[in-house]
């Protein structure tokens, strides 16, 4: 097993197999080889019951006793995914990194990815060790067989980590940790161009403890975290190794279960990924990677795997996983700590919200006017104006424009879209003419209008929208609809579902700071009524009285400190808690509102990824977002998008009404997109 720090405590999954004897197990082996076929179920029981420096032992015993090559007759008995996971568990683990590099870069094209995850992620130990196995098994020297098969500064980076010299001294100096600051500052966000040299030396010399203490000053210095200015200012390849460098300073293990759970999300599973991490972590953090896995996805690293893959080879990376983890919401205290760091972070962030769509310089509502009332009249409609007018204004000068046109020519701008336009375009633009007040409270009518009730839209509305945006709504709704809007939810909702939405709907929520008395006070609340406390203060219906009016009326910034205050106290996060101990309508209305405080953004981008997620579109709920945050945080909801999803909402969005969407709102050219569109459904 991997040497371990004086104090700290073991990690990984596969420990050394008592009362162990090589001779044995290679006899064992060679058994479950000999004659006609193989045993495999007795192959991977005793392969991944030993550690590394036991299995190294049997290759010895067994090249003594058999004068035979244990690792070339595995490869002769075993195929596919299962021979490569069981003889990557018979390598030295330098030596397996050494084996995964060459693959990479051997052969037409580069697996770039497994470059980065391995160079990015190991000790300085580990990679001396590296390139002195690839040196040994290879007879090549690492760096020069890296440098001619990548280039710039990707090639820098990987250059600069080959060295294996990052500082290790745990003692850092606040001057210089400022310095850092403001050099990757004047290197990036305030340089026209970037000064890749400053990110690469920085990122690729520091300490981590260094860095994370850069980390969390460069979040308070410029309000946008260090991983946001890596993705304005970097590309390609570069931008990627930078991310995984500052994720393994973050933390290592959170990487590989992001990893880990990339590589087996979605349709087919990304084996060659799966087997390198299972097997090189397997003796160092598989623990913690379990933990953090779980914390994020909700579901355990050992159910992924069972539910992804097959036979023995399933069998053998459930060995090396360790064993299943208790359901969503139970944490060991390392997992708890991930979970309060979450909201530690959500805490500090101040994260400048930027729409898509801004007012246009320039501004000339009489000419906009014409050109309207121009592509609707006579025969035939000209759209492209209608939508190069439209979404390259605020929504304040469109509402200019309905007034200049009222005024020149005596008609209603909204009707005459209305009998122009069909369909989703229709919808669209009609969207985006309503001021936003107005738009809100015809989606929540048509929620509540007809046979059944769309819960889901009158949730992200209510859940979501500021005291300001609430108040407008109400008196939106009243003056469109003659009737209140709390009288509209009391006939269309019923029970505690209904108590909470007119609770949010009243936009009553406290705007002040964090009060933390109260906060420890209002988490031991939401502690009692999801049934996690020692001891109870009170009778159930006043409990939840309190809960729903803490979700409700507190403030962002003190629900924030009550989650965390709430981790402390329990080790459970509340967001996976409330998951598990509730059900239905208020589930998930209490589900909205911790993940609107914990990052709003990240709501939105969870709720357009959903609407598009299997077969078809659901187009209101894509429409309703896009118009609603395209003036407030839309780019920002981009942002979370593609970070977690891996890859853009322009690419997502795969639908007809896509050629519309990605012009309007996403700031695309429009002939372009409409080019683009339209030629692919004509294939």
């Amino acid at each position: 097993m991997s040497r371990l720090a004086q104090g700290a405590k073991y990690r990984g999954s596969v420990r050394d197999f008592p009362n162990f004897d090589p001779s044995q197990d290679a006899e064992t082996l060679y058994n479950a080889m000999k004659g006609f076929g193989s045993d495999k179920e007795a192959i991977l029981e005793l392969i991944t019951s030993r550690s590394n420096r036991q299995r190294q032992e049997i290759c010895q015993s067994y090249k003594s006793l058999y004068g035979k090559d244990l690792i070339a007759d595995l490869k002769y008995e075993l195929t596919g995914k299962f021979e490569r996971l069981i003889v990557g568990l018979m390598r030295p683990p330098a030596y397996g990194d050494a084996k995964e590099i060459k693959d990479a870069i051997s052969g037409i094209g580069t697996d770039e990815k497994c470059l980065i995850e391995i160079l990015a992620s190991r000790t300085n130990e580990q990679i001396h060790q590296l390139v002195a196995a690839y040196k040994d098994a290879y007879e090549r020297d690492l760096e020069a067989d890296i440098t001619g098969d990548t280039s710039g500064h990707f090639r820098k980076m990987l250059v600069v980590l080959l060295q294996g010299t990052r500082e290790e001294d745990d003692v850092v100096s606040e001057d210089l940790v400022q310095q850092d600051v403001q050099d990757l500052y004047e290197a990036g966000e305030l340089k026209w161009g970037t000064d890749e040299a400053q990110f690469i030396y920085i990122l690729g010399n520091r300490s981590k403890q260094h860095l994370r203490l850069v980390f969390d000053e460069y979040l308070k210095t410029t309000g946008k975290p260090i991983e946001a200015s890596i993705r304005g200012e970097l590309s390609g390849d570069f931008e990627k190794l930078m991310l995984a460098v500052v994720k393994c300073i973050r933390s290592t293990a959170e990487y590989f279960a992001e990893r880990l759970f990339k590589a087996m999300k979605g349709l087919g599973t990304r084996d060659n990924t799966l087997i390198r991490i299972m097997v090189s972590r397997s003796e160092l953090d598989m623990l913690d990677i379990r933990e953090i896995f779980r914390t994020k996805y909700e579901k355990s690293l050992y159910s992924m795997i069972k539910n992804d893959t097959s036979g023995e080879y399933k069998k053998a990376l459930l060995k090396l996983c360790g064993g299943d983890d208790d359901a969503a919401g139970q944490f060991f205290p390392e997992a708890a700590q991930v979970a309060y760091q979450m909201w530690e972070l959500s805490a500090v962030a101040r994260v400048e919200l930027k729409g898509t769509v801004h007012p246009a310089g320039d501004f000339n509502p009489d000419a906009d006017a014409k050109a309207l009332r121009k592509a609707m009249k006579g025969l035939g409609t000209d759209e492209d104006t209608i939508i190069n007018i439209i979404t390259h204004r605020s929504n304040a000068q469109r509402q200019q424009i309905r007034q200049t046109f009222k005024s020149h020519f005596g008609r209603d701008l909204m009707a005459d879209l209305k009998s122009e336009l069909s369909g989703d375009l229709a919808r669209l633009i009609l969207g985006l003419m309503m001021p936003p007040a107005h738009y809100d409270a015809k989606q929540l009518k048509k929620a509540m209008e007809g046979a059944g009730t769309d819960e889901k839209a009158l949730i992200e509305i209510l859940a979501t929208r500021t005291n300001a945006e609430i108040q407008a709504i109400n008196e939106a709704y009243k003056e469109d609809y003659h009737k209140s809007l709390e009288d509209a939810l009391s006939s269309d909702t019923s029970g505690h579902f209904k108590r909470i939405l007119i609770s949010l709907a009243t936009g009553n929520r406290e705007e002040g700071g964090e009060d933390r008395e109260r906060a420890r006070e209002d988490a031991q609340v939401a502690a009692e009524i999801l049934e996690i406390a020692d001891t109870t203060s009170g009778d159930k219906s006043s409990l939840e009285t309190r809960f729903m009016m803490i979700l409700c009326t507190r403030s962002y910034p003190h629900l924030r400190r009550v989650f965390q205050e709430f981790v402390k106290m329990t080790n459970y996060d509340v967001e996976h808690t409330i998951k598990k101990e509730m059900s239905g309508d208020v589930r998930d209305v209490f589900v909205a509102i911790v993940q609107s405080v914990k990052n709003k953004p990240l709501f939105f981008a969870d709720k357009l990824y959903k609407s598009m997620k299997g077969a078809g579109t659901d187009e209101k709920t894509l429409t309703r977002i896009m118009v609603s945050r395209s003036e407030i945080d839309l780019l920002n909801i981009r942002r979370e998008f593609i970070e977690k999803y891996d890859k853009s909402l322009h690419q997502a969005i795969e639908s007809p009404f896509s050629c519309f969407l990605k012009a309007i709102l996403l700031n695309h050219n429009l002939q372009t997109t409409k080019f683009t569109c339209f030629k692919g459904m004509s294939q």
